[in-house]
Order: structure tokens, then sequence, then C-alpha cells
């Protein structure tokens, strides 16, 4: 993982993984979770852009490594087992969340104070 931490490249394709991924479900049982799931890939991607380094590595990397379990399509309950298969995801998500909740509440503080909140989308490409 901490090879994923260092890597901007990495972590910039994690994040657009996450948005795709959360997207296209977004009717599903994490339709409820979605908006840390968008912090969490905002935030990946100021990290891996240098914009935003306000943040403990511990509490990055759990973000990091809840949102690779999210993305990889096998895990302790593969995705295609129907009603089941995001079930180990949300509760994944729902825990990393909750214990990093006031850092992604100071990171949305810092987009909304320096106009970078740009949802995922860079609207200069």
């Amino acid at each position: 993982m901490s090879a994923t931490i260092d890597s901007p490249v990495k972590l910039a394709g994690l994040a657009s993984t996450a948005q795709e991924k959360a997207s296209k479900h977004a009717s599903r049982k994490l339709a409820n979770g979605l908006e840390p799931i968008k912090v969490s890939y905002r935030l990946i991607q100021a990290y891996a852009s240098g914009t935003y380094r306000d943040i403990s590595l511990e509490n990055f990397g759990l973000i990091v490594a809840a949102i690779i379990y999210f993305v990889m399509p096998l895990d302790a309950l593969p995705d295609f087992i129907a009603g089941l298969g995001f079930t180990d995801d949300a509760a994944v998500l729902a825990w990393t969340f909750k214990r990093v909740s006031e850092e992604l509440n100071k990171f949305v503080a810092w987009e909304s104070s320096s106009g970078d909140h740009q949802d995922g989308q860079d609207s200069s490409h």
C-alpha cells in the first residue's frame, strides 16, 4: 500500500477508479454513503497533486486502504453476489469514514475556503 501512497500517478488512478465505481453503483446500497466516497477521491486527488497534505499519514492510509478494498472486484464478498456483494464494501467504508470523519470535514472546509472543490472533475481539461 505504501507504493500506492507514494505514487501520485497510482493515487490519481485509484481516485478515478473509485469515482467510476461509485458513479456506476450510485443507485445501489452504497447510495447513502456516496458523499464520503466522493470526498475521499477528491482528497486522494488533491494529495496526489500535492495541493492538500494536511492529513495524518495514518488516516490517509486508512482512506486509501478502504478505497482500494472498495474498487477491488474480488474481496470478502465479491461484488457480483446479488444482494450481498456491496455489504462488505459498505461496512469497510462506513467504519473508515466514521474513523476519519474529522479529517474529511477538515478537507471539505479547505476545499470551500480555497475554491478547489471540483467534484472529481477538472474543468481546465
